[in-house]
């Protein structure tokens, strides 16, 4: 005779649901916590910003643990994929966007001689922030209605990628740059400049189809994870004592590997022999 499924069982299983909604939530506090610091900010209170970088930093990491907690618990859902999106366009696209242009441009104007070049040069670190916003959130909006993305230069067999780079990367590029100058703003136009520069090209990052690694294939389930608990230990430990160089060159370098791996792909294209001439079979009468 066959036995009821208990109930306290159906309620926790409910109940996994809301977990990876938890941590998506946690994000999109994060991400409105750094927008209020960010209009908090002005050239005298400067730390504001690293406050800033700080909750983007903080967000980032809340992001990759729901998707994470999701696949592990099986409790991916529908609700769940949507609000996460909506959750990263405030997190990852509205709050770096607002940090970079008021670190990299409109602090600029209290400190320097105000000019009709300094003007421009603040209108045009707009114009790249507004590149940012808008090139995340088409990302997310590709990344959304794509079954099973392909980068345009695939990488290793059994090896999982993003197509681009994704934006809670992007954004962290920002926040790392922001947190390693301590949130102290820019003065002179011409780091303004580089920095507009910089921001366009996470932008173009983001929607571009290069591969960057996405670490999915990490099993943090197996039976002796040693080697992997050992690093995860030391870089929080580094994190934690020296979190201004670590995750500046952290956010680089994974921003670097996608374009490093893109170059490799077209050298070997360009080197590599060309396939033999496809010879059609005779037909035998």
């Amino acid at each position: 005779m066959d036995q009821p499924t208990p109930k306290p069982r159906q309620r926790l299983s409910k109940g996994m649901y809301v977990l990876p909604s938890l941590f998506t939530i946690a994000s999109m506090a994060a991400g409105f916590y750094a927008i209020l610091e960010v209009v908090h900010a002005t050239a005298s209170d400067f730390w504001h910003l690293d406050n800033a970088a700080k909750a983007i930093g903080f967000a980032v990491l809340f992001d990759g643990l729901d998707g994470r907690i999701a696949r592990m618990t099986g409790t991916s859902s529908d609700f769940g994929r949507e609000l996460d999106s909506l959750a990263d366009v405030i997190t990852f696209g509205v709050a770096p966007a607002m940090l970079a242009w008021t670190w990299g441009f409109h602090l600029l104007l209290p400190t320097v001689l105000l000019t009709e070049w300094h003007i421009k040069v603040t209108q045009l670190g707009a114009i790249a922030c507004f590149i940012f916003l808008m090139t995340g959130a088409s990302r997310l909006a590709r990344f959304n209605i794509t079954l099973n993305p392909q980068p345009s230069n695939p990488g290793r067999p059994g090896k999982k990628y993003f197509v681009g780079l994704p934006i809670p990367a992007g954004a962290g590029v920002i926040a790392a740059i922001v947190h390693f100058k301590a949130g102290e703003p820019i003065v002179s136009w011409y780091m303004a400049l580089t920095w507009a520069m910089m921001v366009i090209t996470v932008g173009y990052l983001m929607v571009s189809t290069w591969r960057f690694y996405s670490f999915k294939d990490i099993d943090f389930r197996a039976r002796r994870p040693f080697r992997l608990v050992v690093f995860l230990g030391v870089l929080i430990a580094a994190i934690w004592f020296f979190s201004r160089p670590v995750l500046f060159f952290i956010a680089l370098l994974y921003m670097v590997s996608g374009v490093f791996w893109r170059l490799q792909w077209i050298f070997r294209r360009r080197t590599s022999p060309p396939p033999p001439p496809y010879k059609e079979a005779s037909q035998t009468s």
